[in-house]
This record gives C-alpha cells, sequence and structure tokens, in this order.
C-alpha cells in the first residue's frame, strides 16, 4: 500500500520580532482580497476572518505601517468602498517573495535529509496528520487493521489501538470499498461518549462488542448525566455519559474498576488517504 504521508510540508510564513507577531498570513491574505474585491466586508468573508477582526486587523496594519496599506474611497455608482495603495500592494508582494523563498528552503532541507533523520519526520508528518482530524465524538483512537472478514452486506474490521487494547468494528462493505481498506492500513476509529454501557462485571462474550476494562480516573458530575472518564491500558482513555440513576447503581467512585461495552456498529471509521 502506498505510504499516505507526502514527502512535503507546505509553510505558511509568520514573521514576528521582539514585539510580537507583525504580519502573518492570513493578514496579507485579507490586504490581498481587499485589494481584489474592494471591500473589508467581502475580504473578511473570503479569508475567512470576522468583520470585526478584519477592521482591527485594518487599522492596525494602518497605524503602524509607514504609509498606510488600505484607503477608504467615496462617490462613484456605488458609493465607495476601501481599496489597497500600491504601497499596500508592494508590501504583499514582498510578504509573498520571502514566503517563497521559505517554502524553497524548507524543501532543500528536507531533500537533504539522511534516511535515520526522513524516519523522524515520518512519526513528525504522522503526528500532523493525527492532530488535524477534528470531531465531536469523544472518543477517537487511532488504528492498524489487522483483520478484515467480508460478512456479505458487512464488514467485520479489527483494529490493533495499542498492544494491549484493540476493537472491533462493523461497517458496510460499501464503506470499506469507500475507504479502501486493507490489511495495515491506519485509520481513525469514532465514536460516541453516550455509546457507552459501564458496569463493574463481566459481561457474556459477544464479537460484535467491545469490552475494554479499566479504571475510573474523572467523574463530573451534572443534573441529569454523569461524564465519566475511564483509563484503559497503555494510558488511553474512553469517555462515558451515563445517568444519573446509572451512576448511583455502580456506586461510581475514582479508581473503581469498570467495562466499557459498546457494540461494533457504534464505530465509524475514518482515513485521511
Amino acid at each position: 500500500m502506498k505510504h499516505p504521508y507526502s514527502e512535503r510540508f507546505f509553510s505558511h510564513l509568520s514573521l514576528e520580532n521582539d514585539a510580537g507577531a507583525a504580519l502573518s498570513s492570513k493578514r496579507i491574505r485579507l490586504l490581498e482580497m481587499i485589494g481584489e474585491l474592494g471591500s473589508i466586508a467581502q475580504a473578511a468573508k473570503a479569508v475567512p476572518l470576522s468583520y470585526k477582526a478584519a477592521w482591527d486587523t485594518v487599522e492596525l496594519l494602518n497605524s503602524t505601517a509607514a504609509q498606510p496599506l488600505v484607503e477608504r474611497t467615496s462617490g462613484g455608482r456605488q458609493g465607495g468602498g476601501t481599496r489597497l495603495t500600491e504601497y499596500g500592494r508592494r508590501m504583499t508582494v514582498m510578504y509573498r517573495a520571502l514566503e517563497q523563498e521559505h517554502q524553497a528552503t524548507l524543501d532543500r532541507l528536507l531533500a537533504s535529509m539522511d534516511s535515520l533523520q526522513k524516519g523522524d519526520l515520518k512519526d513528525f508528518q504522522q503526528l500532523m496528520y493525527r492532530t488535524a482530524i477534528k470531531t465531536s465524538a469523544r472518543n477517537n483512537f487511532f488504528g492498524v487493521v489487522t483483520g478484515l472478514r467480508d460478512q456479505g452486506i458487512n464488514y467485520l474490521v479489527h483494529l490493533d489501538i495499542t498492544p494491549n487494547v484493540s476493537l472491533v468494528v462493523q461497517i458496510t462493505k460499501t464503506s470499506a470499498d469507500n475507504l479502501s481498506l486493507v490489511m495495515g492500513q491506519e485509520v481513525f476509529a469514532l465514536f460516541k461518549a453516550f455509546s457507552l454501557e459501564l458496569s463493574c462485571e463481566a459481561e457474556p462474550a459477544n464479537e460484535l462488542v467491545n469490552q475494554l476494562w479499566g479504571r475510573v480516573k474523572e467523574i463530573n458530575l451534572s443534573r441529569e448525566q454523569v461524564e465519566v472518564v475511564v483509563e484503559l491500558a497503555d494510558k488511553q482513555k474512553l469517555v462515558a455519559l451515563i445517568s444519573q440513576q446509572k451512576y448511583e447503581e455502580l456506586a461510581l467512585k475514582l479508581d473503581t474498576k469498570v467495562c466499557a461495552s459498546f457494540a461494533a456498529e457504534q464505530i465509524i471509521l475514518a482515513s485521511y488517504n
């Protein structure tokens, strides 16, 4: 299988001095969009930025620059607008030239790395991909596909999260095809906190139900629900939302040993391929 990570990093230049960040890619893009669209409101939507943030940025840049970067215009059929000055245009061109040289330097650096450093580079790229995933699911794990079983309409997928934590996932064959699932592939497993059932005793084995044992590390009480954080083997953590009644029945306390159970079909798989 082709390795999913790109061999290249793409940089966005942020220039700082002793007083802090002064110019960033987002600020320069705002100026470029003002020059193209002739409106701060439209430029803010294109970046994107809030209208207030865009105005604050323009005022800051204008007040600190040697010459105005942005000017208001009046008159005409449309009643005026906003324009990028010639000085502002030169500043954006200068920034993009520096950014281009910065990218070229980064490319040369990566090309000169030896095999040992490139091993670390792959790990660094992997970290970037994993942290780029944003989801509303409270539970998300990164794992490797170690088993695929065709069940007709469905596929049963086995994932190794750590040497001591594994999951079984049931998805449709269409979903498996869309993800191009193969053995050894790296995927994300996502599932909601309310899909977990907690118990203090072992349940009958079922290949379509995940049962993960751990210890309660955090309890957050509310009027109707209780959030329970469970630490698994290898320091992996689960978050479960249970009712106040269930919490009282289990008499949960910190460090209580519990089993978190959830159906294989409750897990959503995601891939960055």
